[in-house]
């Protein structure tokens, strides 16, 4: 077998969000799930046709391109130009229109555009305290007065109860394995080496995200400038301790 190692310095997440994460996340992130998240979204954030809204940290377009196909002005930004391609491919082929933006959410360039930001499925806390709290104001600028924010991602509680420390995932004779150590306590951070096997290639990565409390978030977010912040679990329901996703929605 041929083997890479591409492992990388702060932020970790180079060659974790490529072709691979796709091949892998596939029959997770199907249609019906997909098309369930955005029913949660637009819910949630009150959404409306005609609404600009941001999809940050965007990747391949599945939430995005469902967005505009209902009726919204979406634009989607993120860093990798992998996924860019195939979210602008299947907007096409949905016939739908989405502007997207090949750029850094730590230096958005736009203020007081969008009626709603979206940053979905742990999209968010991949770099530094202060780089993660640069996010949060970027976005506060980039929202017009009145706006909204809603940020979903794993829930600290949970993960602390339930942790488990290696998981795999296997498609045929592909696999993909995460070996992960425990939040630390005194910085929040989970780090993960992700081994990948596919078609005869062994892959070698690692990725480092923030695990937030809910109360920790809300804080940073009224620091940035948000009036008021709510907490919802994977269904919409009132953030619990036991609750395995957090959704965070946070108004300008």
């Amino acid at each position: 077998m041929g083997v890479v190692d591409d492992d990388t310095a702060e932020p970790a997440f180079d060659g974790i969000f490529d072709a691979d994460y796709l091949h892998f996340y596939a029959g997770i992130l199907n249609d019906e799930r997909s098309d369930a998240d955005v029913d949660l979204i637009g819910r949630l954030l009150d959404l409306e046709p005609g609404m600009e809204v941001l999809d940050l940290a965007c990747g391949h377009g599945r939430i995005a391109n469902r967005l505009a196909g209902r009726g919204y002005v979406v634009t989607g930004l993120d860093a990798s130009a992998e996924f860019l391609d195939v979210a602008r491919a299947d907007a096409e082929a949905r016939g739908v229109s989405v502007h997207y933006v090949r750029g850094d959410m730590r230096r958005l360039p736009w203020t007081a555009k969008f009626d709603r930001v979206v940053s979905w499925f742990t999209a968010y806390g991949y770099f530094d305290d202060q780089q993660n709290k640069a996010v949060l104001a970027e976005v506060a600028r980039a929202l017009r007065p009145g706006g909204r924010f809603l940020v979903e991602l794993n829930n600290r509680d949970w993960i602390l109860r339930n942790f488990q420390p290696h998981r795999v995932t296997q498609l045929g004779d592909d696999f993909m394995i995460d070996q992960s150590t425990p939040p630390d306590p005194l910085t929040g951070r989970l780090a993960t080496r992700r081994t990948v096997i596919r078609g005869g290639v062994v892959r070698h990565g690692s990725y480092v995200v923030r695990q937030f409390t809910f109360t920790e978030l809300r804080d940073w977010l009224l620091d940035v400038g948000f009036s008021a912040v709510d907490g919802y679990d994977q269904r919409g329901e009132p953030l619990e301790m036991d609750s395995r996703r957090m959704i965070v929605v946070a108004r300008r």
